[in-house]
């Protein structure tokens, strides 16, 4: 069936249920960003592979709704589906409940998979729509009633990851995270969140693609902790560890029913985490709050610094091998977008506690690199040839850490304009890692810093600054970004973010640098308090021969010349060889 088959065939169920808008987001029953393919319903509907997106289907129209960093993806992919693309946050543009209000007429019945929307979710959009009178089914997957041959949920096995590079035991991890939940007056705790609950049990598995997560739930109590899972995924060992922390095995679809036997106390949740099916189920008082766990997660322990500092050297000494291939091959033949993308994967594959991919590889040349989330096909892709700008946005899941890194490199020949727009994204992202800041600064305080060189010249990107960055976890964390958007978290000491600034212009080239920092405390002064500092993690060379050193202050000439040095000190070791020389010659001063 193509798309517009599918559609049909919904709208056919809608019917006979009498539903006149049916959603299908992207998410799981975990709230995930990044999810199993069981879970794919929203690509299944629309044709539309992105990470972000929310599709409504009435009987007579269809629409996705996605954010700036996928809107050419969504132009190309929704192409002859008869799904209209709905650019959020673009003048004029209705939101998913203005379409819902212009499109239904008042009483109309609104359905989705209440196992797959968040309460919270949930209760906006019924706050939102409450004047329309519209009512709402949220019982029944009609995705899953048309969807033949749909991948089972995964089943892949458990594994324990060492507190030699976790840092902190399951059990310090349970009773820290219950005496904060019995501060915050509650006797349960109820945790979807899978990166959450990889944390904290010191677990790890291969249930979604570059994500190392077990799909479960998990409930807390003062007495005992429930894990709610496929138990064929738990071999003897992990039980036994498991056990021993006092925690229980339970099927993973009993959690409904086992929290509708909770007649006396008060759970905790995070309502973002929580779909309105977990919701429902609950019969006894409720508070909610940001995820304890999410919090705690988000600081990363000295133990896990400096394993991710150890993870970074293999990686980027991982990344000097490629760049060195890709600049010496492209001289006498042509390359695949795929087979860059596959070659990088090669090479970081043989390195020490290598485990997966942290996300699917952005290898993208010239024009395609203008779609930040861009992603080549066999059937569609590009032909990287001596010329402009080829973009490799890449990254790694180590035993002992998570990396995610972006270089634009030049492949031949640069235009003045490629050359300007490639230093004007430097600058931004140089200024960034260099700022001091005051404890109880938040990442949209600092996100100016990095598109300030851009604004001048008239240009921005519609994307973030920096995303949070897990511990061998997702490789996109919560709480903490830099971003334009309103964010009331506070940088913390031991917090992983990336920097990355960016220039897209369709047609053209697409320009993105990205390092991993993590947050420093520096002095605290008389006159002004404790200050904090960005140390730079990632460690790679950044493309000389794409620089205007013309448009470089002393200070970032300065910067990057140290950084250079650092990277040469640090990866040297570990070179011979071509690929020693091409460090040499990528780190040397200007």
């Amino acid at each position: 069936m193509n798309v517009k088959e599918r559609i049909e065939e919904l709208r056919h169920e809608m019917r006979e249920r009498g539903i006149e808008a049916y959603i299908v987001p992207s998410s799981d029953p975990h709230q995930s960003e990044y999810v199993a393919e069981h879970y794919t319903a929203r690509t299944f509907i629309t044709g539309f592979t992105g990470s972000a997106g929310t599709a409504i289907i009435t009987l007579t129209d269809a629409g996705l709704w996605t954010d700036g960093r996928y809107f050419i993806q969504a132009e190309s992919q929704l192409k002859d589906t008869g799904v209209t693309l709905f650019r959020m946050g673009e003048t004029g543009v209705p939101t998913v409940e203005g379409f819902l209000k212009q499109n239904l007429n008042k009483g109309a019945k609104i359905a989705f998979d209440g196992k797959v929307i968040s309460v919270e979710y949930f209760r906006g959009l019924k706050k939102s729509l409450e004047s329309n009178e519209f009512s709402y089914e949220v019982s029944e997957d009609l995705i899953d009633k048309i969807w033949k041959n749909r991948p089972q949920r995964p089943c892949s096995k458990v594994v324990l990851h060492d507190v030699a590079y976790a840092g902190e035991s399951r059990e310090s991890k349970l009773a820290k995270v219950v005496l904060e939940m019995k501060t915050m007056g509650a006797e349960y705790y109820v945790i979807s969140g899978l990166d959450d609950i990889a944390w904290l049990l010191n677990i790890r598995a291969r249930d979604v693609k570059c994500n190392p997560l077990t799909i479960a739930y998990a409930v807390l109590s003062e007495e005992k902790y429930y894990l709610f899972i496929d138990d064929r995924k738990i071999d003897s060992v992990v039980r036994a560890e498991l056990e021993k922390a006092n925690v229980e095995i339970m099927p993973y679809d009993s959690i409904g029913e086992f929290l509708e036997k909770i007649k006396v106390g008060t759970i905790l949740l995070d309502a973002a985490r929580t779909s309105t099916w977990i919701y429902s189920a609950i019969k006894v008082k409720v508070i909610e709050a940001m995820d304890i766990t999410t919090k705690f997660k988000a600081i990363k322990n000295d133990i896990q610094i400096e394993n991710t500092r150890n993870a970074m050297v293999r990686d980027g000494v991982a990344m000097v091998k490629f760049i060195s291939w890709l600049k010496k091959t492209i001289k006498t033949r042509n390359i695949t977008e795929i087979e860059a993308s596959d070659k990088i994967e090669a090479i970081r594959s043989l390195g020490e506690n290598y485990y997966d991919l942290s996300f699917a590889s952005i290898s993208a040349y010239r024009a395609n690199a203008s779609m930040p989330h861009y992603s080549a096909t066999q059937k569609d892709q590009a032909t990287i040839v001596q010329e402009s700008f080829y973009l490799l946005d890449s990254g790694a899941q180590y035993l002992d850490g998570t990396t995610d890194i972006t270089r634009t490199l030049a492949v031949g020949p640069l235009t003045i304009e490629e050359k300007t727009d490639f230093t004007l994204v430097l600058r931004g992202m140089i200024n960034l890692t260099m700022q001091r800041f005051l404890y109880g600064t938040t990442g949209s305080n600092l996100d100016i810093i990095a598109r300030i060189p851009l604004w001048n010249a008239g240009m921005d990107y519609k994307h973030g600054t920096g995303h949070g960055v897990g511990f061998f976890l997702n490789v996109h964390e919560g709480p903490h970004r830099i971003s334009v958007a309103p964010n009331t978290v506070k940088l913390e000491k031991g917090m992983i973010v990336s920097n990355e600034p960016g220039v897209y212009k369709a047609g053209k080239h697409g320009i993105r640098i990205e390092n991993l920092v993590v947050v420093e405390e520096i002095e605290n002064t008389l006159y002004g308090g404790q200050f904090m500092k960005f140390e730079t993690l990632t460690l790679c060379p950044i493309d000389l021969e794409a620089i205007d050193v013309s448009l470089l202050t002393v200070e970032e000439k300065t910067w990057l010349n140290n950084y250079h040095k650092t990277v040469f000190e640090k990866l040297s070791t570990y070179l011979k060889g071509e690929e020693l020389e091409y460090l040499k010659q990528a780190t040397v001063a200007i």
